[in-house]
Protein backbone atom coordinates (compact mmCIF):
# COMPACT_ATOMS: atom_id res chain seq x y z
CA UNK A 1 0.00 0.00 0.00
CA UNK A 2 1.50 3.31 -1.07
CA UNK A 3 2.22 6.03 1.48
CA UNK A 4 -0.47 8.22 -0.08
CA UNK A 5 -3.08 5.48 0.44
CA UNK A 6 -1.99 4.96 4.03
CA UNK A 7 -2.18 8.68 4.70
CA UNK A 8 -5.62 8.91 3.08
CA UNK A 9 -7.01 6.09 5.19
CA UNK A 10 -5.52 7.49 8.38
CA UNK A 11 -7.04 10.90 7.66
CA UNK A 12 -10.57 9.58 7.12
CA UNK A 13 -10.24 7.38 10.19
CA UNK A 14 -9.51 10.60 12.04
CA UNK A 15 -12.74 12.13 10.77
CA UNK A 16 -11.41 14.23 7.87
CA UNK A 17 -13.14 14.55 4.51
CA UNK A 18 -10.83 13.14 1.83
CA UNK A 19 -9.39 15.38 -0.84
CA UNK A 20 -9.92 14.41 -4.48
CA UNK A 21 -6.50 12.71 -4.63
CA UNK A 22 -7.11 10.91 -1.36
CA UNK A 23 -10.51 9.71 -2.55
CA UNK A 24 -8.91 8.23 -5.65
CA UNK A 25 -6.36 6.49 -3.46
CA UNK A 26 -9.08 5.11 -1.19
CA UNK A 27 -10.68 3.38 -4.17
CA UNK A 28 -7.61 1.13 -4.13
CA UNK A 29 -7.81 0.29 -0.42
CA UNK A 30 -6.58 -3.31 -0.14
CA UNK A 31 -8.92 -5.96 1.19
CA UNK A 32 -6.98 -6.24 4.46
CA UNK A 33 -7.76 -2.60 5.30
CA UNK A 34 -11.28 -2.59 3.83
CA UNK A 35 -13.03 -3.02 7.23
CA UNK A 36 -11.44 0.23 8.41
CA UNK A 37 -12.64 2.15 5.34
CA UNK A 38 -16.14 0.71 5.65
CA UNK A 39 -16.18 1.43 9.36
CA UNK A 40 -15.38 5.10 8.77
CA UNK A 41 -18.18 5.34 6.21
CA UNK A 42 -20.69 3.57 8.45
CA UNK A 43 -19.79 5.85 11.37
CA UNK A 44 -20.37 8.88 9.15
CA UNK A 45 -23.75 7.45 8.12
CA UNK A 46 -24.70 6.89 11.74
CA UNK A 47 -23.80 10.48 12.65
CA UNK A 48 -25.86 12.00 9.89
CA UNK A 49 -28.66 9.51 9.23
CA UNK A 50 -28.84 7.34 12.31
CA UNK A 51 -29.19 3.57 12.44
CA UNK A 52 -31.80 3.32 9.71
CA UNK A 53 -32.15 2.10 6.12
CA UNK A 54 -35.04 3.35 4.03
CA UNK A 55 -36.75 2.29 0.80
CA UNK A 56 -39.62 3.46 -1.39
CA UNK A 57 -42.51 1.16 -2.28
CA UNK A 58 -43.00 1.90 -5.95
CA UNK A 59 -44.54 0.99 -9.25
CA UNK A 60 -42.04 1.11 -12.12
CA UNK A 61 -43.78 2.78 -15.09
CA UNK A 62 -41.74 2.30 -18.31
CA UNK A 63 -43.56 5.01 -20.26
CA UNK A 64 -41.66 4.39 -23.48
CA UNK A 65 -38.76 2.12 -24.37
CA UNK A 66 -37.96 4.17 -27.47
CA UNK A 67 -34.81 6.27 -27.12
CA UNK A 68 -32.49 8.24 -29.37
CA UNK A 69 -29.40 7.15 -27.42
CA UNK A 70 -27.52 3.90 -28.02
CA UNK A 71 -25.56 3.33 -24.79
CA UNK A 72 -23.33 0.29 -24.84
CA UNK A 73 -24.74 -1.14 -21.60
CA UNK A 74 -28.49 -0.54 -22.08
CA UNK A 75 -31.04 -3.30 -22.58
CA UNK A 76 -34.07 -1.05 -21.95
CA UNK A 77 -34.07 1.06 -25.12
CA UNK A 78 -35.61 -0.11 -28.39
CA UNK A 79 -36.18 1.11 -31.93
CA UNK A 80 -39.75 1.03 -33.30
CA UNK A 81 -40.63 -2.45 -34.52
CA UNK A 82 -38.12 -4.25 -32.32
CA UNK A 83 -39.40 -6.79 -29.76
CA UNK A 84 -40.14 -4.91 -26.55
CA UNK A 85 -40.64 -1.54 -28.26
CA UNK A 86 -43.69 0.23 -26.87
CA UNK A 87 -45.13 3.45 -25.52
CA UNK A 88 -47.78 3.19 -22.84
CA UNK A 89 -51.19 4.78 -23.32
CA UNK A 90 -52.76 6.80 -20.51
CA UNK A 91 -55.11 3.91 -19.82
CA UNK A 92 -52.20 1.49 -19.44
CA UNK A 93 -50.36 3.86 -17.13
CA UNK A 94 -53.43 4.29 -14.97
CA UNK A 95 -54.15 0.54 -14.79
CA UNK A 96 -50.58 -0.15 -13.67
CA UNK A 97 -50.66 2.63 -11.09
CA UNK A 98 -53.94 1.39 -9.63
CA UNK A 99 -52.63 -2.16 -9.40
CA UNK A 100 -49.58 -0.95 -7.49
CA UNK A 101 -51.68 1.19 -5.21
CA UNK A 102 -53.75 -1.83 -4.22
CA UNK A 103 -50.52 -3.52 -3.09
CA UNK A 104 -49.42 -0.54 -0.99
CA UNK A 105 -47.07 1.30 -3.35
CA UNK A 106 -46.73 5.06 -2.81
CA UNK A 107 -44.43 6.03 -5.71
CA UNK A 108 -44.96 5.95 -9.47
CA UNK A 109 -41.46 5.94 -10.96
CA UNK A 110 -41.61 7.07 -14.60
CA UNK A 111 -38.63 5.88 -16.63
CA UNK A 112 -38.40 6.44 -20.37
CA UNK A 113 -36.08 6.84 -23.29
CA UNK A 114 -34.55 10.21 -24.02
CA UNK A 115 -36.22 12.35 -26.73
CA UNK A 116 -37.37 9.52 -29.02
CA UNK A 117 -39.41 12.00 -31.07
CA UNK A 118 -36.13 13.47 -32.33
CA UNK A 119 -35.34 10.19 -34.13
CA UNK A 120 -38.53 8.24 -34.79
CA UNK A 121 -41.46 9.38 -36.96
CA UNK A 122 -43.59 6.62 -35.44
CA UNK A 123 -43.24 8.19 -32.02
CA UNK A 124 -44.02 11.66 -33.33
CA UNK A 125 -47.22 10.22 -34.80
CA UNK A 126 -48.12 8.68 -31.44
CA UNK A 127 -47.56 11.98 -29.65
CA UNK A 128 -49.73 13.83 -32.16
CA UNK A 129 -52.54 11.34 -31.57
CA UNK A 130 -52.18 12.02 -27.85
CA UNK A 131 -52.27 15.77 -28.46
CA UNK A 132 -48.60 16.47 -27.71
CA UNK A 133 -45.43 17.53 -29.51
CA UNK A 134 -42.87 16.14 -27.08
CA UNK A 135 -42.44 13.12 -24.85
CA UNK A 136 -41.92 15.39 -21.85
CA UNK A 137 -45.28 17.09 -22.48
CA UNK A 138 -46.89 13.66 -22.61
CA UNK A 139 -45.10 12.69 -19.40
CA UNK A 140 -46.60 15.72 -17.70
CA UNK A 141 -50.09 14.63 -18.76
CA UNK A 142 -49.78 11.07 -17.46
CA UNK A 143 -48.08 12.23 -14.25
CA UNK A 144 -51.05 14.50 -13.63
CA UNK A 145 -53.42 11.64 -14.42
CA UNK A 146 -51.77 9.42 -11.80
CA UNK A 147 -52.03 12.23 -9.26
CA UNK A 148 -55.69 12.81 -10.04
CA UNK A 149 -56.87 9.21 -10.20
CA UNK A 150 -54.69 7.39 -7.65
CA UNK A 151 -52.92 7.95 -4.34
CA UNK A 152 -49.45 7.49 -5.87
CA UNK A 153 -46.85 10.27 -5.99
CA UNK A 154 -45.01 10.55 -9.33
CA UNK A 155 -41.22 10.67 -9.61
CA UNK A 156 -40.00 11.34 -13.17
CA UNK A 157 -36.68 10.11 -14.51
CA UNK A 158 -36.84 11.16 -18.18
CA UNK A 159 -33.30 12.20 -19.07
CA UNK A 160 -31.98 15.57 -20.19
CA UNK A 161 -34.46 18.40 -19.62
CA UNK A 162 -34.62 22.15 -20.14
CA UNK A 163 -35.92 24.69 -17.67
CA UNK A 164 -39.43 24.89 -19.17
CA UNK A 165 -39.95 21.14 -18.99
CA UNK A 166 -38.53 20.90 -15.49
CA UNK A 167 -40.85 23.65 -14.29
CA UNK A 168 -43.88 21.98 -15.89
CA UNK A 169 -43.06 18.56 -14.47
CA UNK A 170 -42.43 20.03 -11.01
CA UNK A 171 -46.15 20.78 -10.76
CA UNK A 172 -47.06 17.07 -10.98
CA UNK A 173 -43.98 15.30 -9.54
CA UNK A 174 -42.81 15.34 -5.94
CA UNK A 175 -39.24 14.69 -7.10
CA UNK A 176 -37.26 14.01 -10.26
CA UNK A 177 -33.92 12.61 -11.26
CA UNK A 178 -31.25 11.96 -13.84
CA UNK A 179 -28.20 9.77 -13.38
CA UNK A 180 -25.08 11.77 -14.08
CA UNK A 181 -23.30 8.41 -14.55
CA UNK A 182 -19.93 9.95 -15.39
CA UNK A 183 -18.26 13.21 -16.33
CA UNK A 184 -15.87 11.45 -18.69
CA UNK A 185 -16.10 12.84 -22.22
CA UNK A 186 -13.65 10.12 -23.19
CA UNK A 187 -16.49 7.60 -22.94
CA UNK A 188 -18.26 9.39 -25.80
CA UNK A 189 -15.59 8.11 -28.18
CA UNK A 190 -16.00 5.39 -30.83
CA UNK A 191 -16.69 1.99 -29.30
CA UNK A 192 -16.98 3.41 -25.78
CA UNK A 193 -19.99 3.21 -23.45
CA UNK A 194 -21.56 6.50 -24.59
CA UNK A 195 -20.74 6.33 -28.27
CA UNK A 196 -23.90 7.32 -30.23
CA UNK A 197 -25.52 8.73 -27.07
CA UNK A 198 -25.95 12.51 -27.48
CA UNK A 199 -27.83 12.87 -24.20
CA UNK A 200 -24.91 11.41 -22.25
CA UNK A 201 -22.69 14.43 -22.91
CA UNK A 202 -21.73 15.27 -19.32
CA UNK A 203 -22.27 19.03 -19.68
CA UNK A 204 -25.89 18.48 -20.74
CA UNK A 205 -26.63 16.28 -17.75
CA UNK A 206 -24.89 18.62 -15.34
CA UNK A 207 -26.94 21.50 -16.75
CA UNK A 208 -30.17 19.56 -16.11
CA UNK A 209 -29.15 18.94 -12.51
CA UNK A 210 -28.22 22.60 -12.05
CA UNK A 211 -31.52 23.80 -13.51
CA UNK A 212 -33.38 21.48 -11.15
CA UNK A 213 -31.54 23.17 -8.31
CA UNK A 214 -32.49 26.60 -9.58
CA UNK A 215 -36.15 25.49 -9.56
CA UNK A 216 -35.91 23.88 -6.08
CA UNK A 217 -36.72 20.37 -7.32
CA UNK A 218 -35.73 17.53 -4.96
CA UNK A 219 -33.42 15.56 -7.20
CA UNK A 220 -31.88 12.11 -7.48
CA UNK A 221 -28.63 11.53 -9.31
CA UNK A 222 -25.65 9.23 -9.11
CA UNK A 223 -22.79 7.44 -10.82
CA UNK A 224 -22.59 4.26 -12.87
CA UNK A 225 -19.39 2.39 -12.16
CA UNK A 226 -17.61 -0.14 -14.31
CA UNK A 227 -18.40 1.32 -17.76
CA UNK A 228 -14.79 2.16 -18.60
CA UNK A 229 -14.22 5.15 -16.35
CA UNK A 230 -11.01 5.60 -14.37
CA UNK A 231 -11.00 5.98 -10.60
CA UNK A 232 -10.11 9.65 -11.04
CA UNK A 233 -13.10 10.15 -13.34
CA UNK A 234 -15.34 8.40 -10.82
CA UNK A 235 -14.27 10.81 -8.09
CA UNK A 236 -14.60 13.78 -10.43
CA UNK A 237 -18.26 12.87 -11.01
CA UNK A 238 -18.94 12.65 -7.28
CA UNK A 239 -17.29 16.01 -6.70
CA UNK A 240 -19.40 17.57 -9.47
CA UNK A 241 -22.52 16.30 -7.69
CA UNK A 242 -21.26 17.66 -4.38
CA UNK A 243 -20.58 21.06 -5.91
CA UNK A 244 -24.11 21.28 -7.35
CA UNK A 245 -25.64 20.30 -4.02
CA UNK A 246 -23.57 22.85 -2.13
CA UNK A 247 -24.84 25.48 -4.55
CA UNK A 248 -28.55 24.57 -4.53
CA UNK A 249 -29.21 22.12 -1.67
CA UNK A 250 -31.50 19.98 -3.85
CA UNK A 251 -29.72 16.62 -4.24
CA UNK A 252 -31.87 14.40 -2.06
CA UNK A 253 -30.18 11.13 -3.01
CA UNK A 254 -27.03 9.85 -4.68
CA UNK A 255 -27.04 6.37 -6.22
CA UNK A 256 -23.94 4.25 -6.69
CA UNK A 257 -24.96 1.82 -9.43
CA UNK A 258 -22.78 -0.99 -10.70
CA UNK A 259 -22.67 -2.11 -14.35
CA UNK A 260 -24.10 -5.58 -14.94
CA UNK A 261 -23.42 -7.42 -18.18
CA UNK A 262 -26.28 -8.74 -20.32
CA UNK A 263 -26.12 -11.02 -23.35
CA UNK A 264 -27.87 -8.61 -25.73
CA UNK A 265 -25.79 -5.44 -25.21
CA UNK A 266 -22.66 -4.22 -27.02
CA UNK A 267 -20.74 -4.34 -23.72
CA UNK A 268 -21.71 -7.95 -22.99
CA UNK A 269 -18.03 -8.99 -22.71
CA UNK A 270 -17.08 -6.01 -20.55
CA UNK A 271 -16.07 -7.05 -17.00
CA UNK A 272 -18.41 -6.23 -14.14
CA UNK A 273 -17.17 -4.41 -11.05
CA UNK A 274 -16.31 -6.76 -8.21
CA UNK A 275 -18.19 -6.46 -4.92
CA UNK A 276 -15.10 -5.05 -3.23
CA UNK A 277 -15.00 -2.26 -5.82
CA UNK A 278 -18.67 -1.47 -5.21
CA UNK A 279 -18.15 -1.43 -1.44
CA UNK A 280 -15.11 0.84 -1.68
CA UNK A 281 -16.96 3.21 -4.02
CA UNK A 282 -20.04 3.38 -1.80
CA UNK A 283 -17.87 4.07 1.24
CA UNK A 284 -15.86 6.79 -0.51
CA UNK A 285 -19.11 8.33 -1.76
CA UNK A 286 -20.30 8.58 1.84
CA UNK A 287 -17.02 10.09 3.00
CA UNK A 288 -16.89 12.61 0.14
CA UNK A 289 -20.53 13.69 0.28
CA UNK A 290 -20.82 13.71 4.05
CA UNK A 291 -22.94 12.30 6.87
CA UNK A 292 -26.17 14.04 5.80
CA UNK A 293 -26.37 12.85 2.19
CA UNK A 294 -28.71 9.97 1.35
CA UNK A 295 -26.64 7.25 -0.34
CA UNK A 296 -28.29 4.35 -2.17
CA UNK A 297 -26.95 1.16 -3.76
CA UNK A 298 -29.61 -0.93 -5.59
CA UNK A 299 -29.85 -4.30 -3.84
CA UNK A 300 -31.03 -6.26 -6.89
CA UNK A 301 -27.80 -5.49 -8.77
CA UNK A 302 -25.74 -7.27 -6.11
CA UNK A 303 -27.85 -10.45 -6.14
CA UNK A 304 -27.09 -12.60 -3.09
CA UNK A 305 -24.38 -10.26 -1.84
CA UNK A 306 -26.59 -7.24 -1.12
CA UNK A 307 -26.51 -7.84 2.62
CA UNK A 308 -22.88 -6.64 2.58
CA UNK A 309 -23.90 -3.15 1.43
CA UNK A 310 -25.05 -1.56 4.73
CA UNK A 311 -21.49 -1.84 6.07
CA UNK A 312 -20.37 0.67 3.41
CA UNK A 313 -22.35 3.53 4.93
CA UNK A 314 -25.42 3.51 2.69
CA UNK A 315 -28.76 4.52 4.22
CA UNK A 316 -31.22 3.62 1.47
CA UNK A 317 -32.15 0.57 -0.63
CA UNK A 318 -33.92 2.60 -3.33
CA UNK A 319 -37.28 1.90 -4.88
CA UNK A 320 -38.58 -1.65 -4.53
CA UNK A 321 -41.76 -2.82 -6.21
CA UNK A 322 -44.37 -5.35 -5.08
CA UNK A 323 -45.63 -5.54 -8.68
CA UNK A 324 -43.25 -4.51 -11.45
CA UNK A 325 -39.71 -5.63 -12.33
CA UNK A 326 -36.68 -3.41 -12.70
CA UNK A 327 -37.21 -2.71 -16.40
CA UNK A 328 -33.68 -1.33 -16.70
CA UNK A 329 -32.23 -4.59 -15.33
CA UNK A 330 -35.08 -7.09 -15.87
CA UNK A 331 -32.88 -10.10 -15.23
CA UNK A 332 -32.23 -8.81 -11.68
CA UNK A 333 -35.45 -9.20 -9.63
CA UNK A 334 -36.04 -7.10 -6.54
CA UNK A 335 -35.30 -8.93 -3.30
CA UNK A 336 -38.39 -9.59 -1.24
CA UNK A 337 -39.06 -7.10 1.52
CA UNK A 338 -38.59 -9.89 4.01
CA UNK A 339 -35.06 -10.42 2.71
CA UNK A 340 -34.36 -6.69 2.85
CA UNK A 341 -35.65 -6.49 6.39
CA UNK A 342 -33.50 -9.41 7.50
CA UNK A 343 -30.38 -7.96 5.85
CA UNK A 344 -31.09 -4.59 7.46
CA UNK A 345 -31.63 -6.08 10.90
CA UNK A 346 -28.52 -8.25 10.63
CA UNK A 347 -26.61 -5.00 10.16
CA UNK A 348 -28.19 -3.66 13.35
CA UNK A 349 -30.33 -1.15 11.46
CA UNK A 350 -34.05 -0.41 11.23
CA UNK A 351 -35.93 -0.69 7.93
CA UNK A 352 -38.44 2.11 7.22
CA UNK A 353 -40.50 3.13 4.23
CA UNK A 354 -40.08 6.61 2.74
CA UNK A 355 -41.81 8.44 -0.05
CA UNK A 356 -40.24 9.46 -3.38
CA UNK A 357 -39.70 12.70 -1.47
CA UNK A 358 -37.09 12.24 1.26
CA UNK A 359 -37.96 13.33 4.82
CA UNK A 360 -35.59 16.33 4.71
CA UNK A 361 -37.61 17.82 1.86
CA UNK A 362 -41.03 16.99 3.31
CA UNK A 363 -40.38 19.68 5.92
CA UNK A 364 -39.13 22.29 3.40
CA UNK A 365 -42.15 23.67 1.52
CA UNK A 366 -40.03 25.60 -0.96
CA UNK A 367 -39.04 22.24 -2.48
CA UNK A 368 -42.59 21.09 -3.24
CA UNK A 369 -45.35 22.57 -5.39
CA UNK A 370 -48.07 23.95 -3.17
CA UNK A 371 -50.74 21.71 -4.72
CA UNK A 372 -48.77 18.59 -3.73
CA UNK A 373 -48.15 19.43 -0.08
CA UNK A 374 -51.47 18.11 1.31
CA UNK A 375 -50.96 14.80 -0.51
CA UNK A 376 -47.54 14.35 1.03
CA UNK A 377 -48.60 15.46 4.51
CA UNK A 378 -51.36 12.84 4.59
CA UNK A 379 -48.84 10.02 4.13
CA UNK A 380 -46.04 10.88 6.56
CA UNK A 381 -45.39 10.94 10.28
CA UNK A 382 -43.63 13.67 12.21
CA UNK A 383 -40.25 12.49 10.94
CA UNK A 384 -41.25 12.65 7.28
CA UNK A 385 -41.39 8.87 6.80
CA UNK A 386 -44.44 6.86 5.78
CA UNK A 387 -46.85 6.51 8.68
CA UNK A 388 -46.56 3.08 10.25
CA UNK A 389 -50.20 2.17 9.68
CA UNK A 390 -49.67 2.73 5.93
CA UNK A 391 -46.58 0.50 5.65
CA UNK A 392 -48.21 -2.32 3.72
CA UNK A 393 -44.78 -3.79 2.91
CA UNK A 394 -44.86 -5.59 6.24
CA UNK A 395 -47.24 -8.08 4.63
CA UNK A 396 -45.02 -8.71 1.57
CA UNK A 397 -42.67 -11.69 1.35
Amino acid sequence: MAVRELDALERVLGGSTPTADEAVALLDTPEARLPELLGAAAAARDRGRGRRLTFSAKVFVPLTTLCRDYCGYCTFRRDPGEPGAFTMTPEQVLALARAGERLGAKEALFSLGDKPEALFAEHRDFLRRMGHRSTLDYLREVSGLVLKETGLLPHANPGVMGERDLAALREVNVSMGIMLETVSERLLGPGMAHDRAPDKVPARRLRTIALAGKLAIPFTTGILIGIGETHAERIEALLAIRDLHERHGHIQEVIVQNFRSKPDIPMRDHPEPAMIDLLRTAAVTRLLLGPEMNIQVPPNLSAGDFDALPAAGINDWGGVSPLTPDHINPERPWPGLGALRRATERAGLELRERLALYPDYVSRPEFLDESLRPRVAALVDGGGLVRSELERWRTWN
